[in-house]
């Protein structure tokens, strides 16, 4: 998802694990529900598996998310296209392959719990969610992060849970987290972020002004080990990530 993120009060949302199959979107059939599963199918073997993405726990949460439900009704049709799409407040939803791209590089567990800067529309929080144990997110946008919440309850998620907030500082109430995702992209490494990874832990996140570079963190007993990937582009993270440290 590209999102901002940042300010605003202090909610906390709730929502959970993957159990049962929604029901069809109001006035949708069951063959419309079989052509989103059918194109479902095909973006992940074409546009991910092709393209390198290989943990097989990614590839079937991928394969899960129904992400025609967290974009916009009118965007539907597009929704398992390989590009970002609108979902209100200037924000938009991440191309598939970038979300898939960046739950693999976390290399979750089971047993992990995640910390997500920037909920959007949910659906990379949903993705997560069937991988790891735990899933925390925060988004700035109250309107994204309700009806982010909206979309996950309906869905029958239970082990997420969803905050608005500024995430610069993170969730430290929840730290310490195995692996943190950031979906929007501050020109420095958030060190509140850095000190709630726990000793193992990954983090993913674009990094840069208007040059952006995908980087992975790996906190050891040695220190931060950093790997840049390869470049994106993201909106700005806001609020006081916008300081320097």
């Amino acid at each position: 998802m590209v999102s901002s993120i940042a300010m605003i009060g202090m909610i906390v949302l709730s929502a959970g694990l993957f159990e049962t199959p929604p029901p069809p979107p109001k006035g949708a059939t069951r063959t419309q529900e079989e052509r989103f599963a059918h194109a479902r199918g095909l973006m992940v073997q074409r546009q991910i598996a092709a393209r390198g993405i290989s943990d097989s726990a990614v590839l079937d949460a991928m394969r899960s998310v129904p992400r025609h439900l967290f974009v916009p009704e009118n965007h539907r049709p597009e929704a398992y296209e390989d590009y970002p799409l609108p979902i209100g407040q200037g924000q938009t939803i991440s191309q598939p392959f970038i979300v898939a791209a960046m739950t693999e590089a976390l290399a979750l567990s089971p047993k992990d719990r995640v910390l997500e800067i920037g909920t959007g529309s949910g659906y990379q929080a949903a993705v997560l969610a069937e991988i790891a144990r735990e899933v925390f997110t925060i988004e700035i946008l109250e309107p994204l992060g309700r009806h982010a919440e909206t979309t996950l309850v309906a869905l029958g998620y239970k082990n997420i849970e969803v905050k608005i907030g500024d995430g610069y500082r993170g969730w430290p109430e929840r730290s310490p987290f195995d692996a943190i995702i950031v979906t929007a992209a501050p020109d420095h490494i958030p060190q509140p972020l850095i000190e709630q990874l726990a000793m193992g832990g990954r983090m993913v996140l674009p990094l840069g002004d208007r040059e952006q570079t995908m980087v992975i963190l790996r906190k050891t007993p040695q220190g931060i080990i950093r790997e840049d990937r390869y470049g994106v582009r993201f909106v700005p993270m806001t609020g006081e990530a916008e300081k320097k440290d």
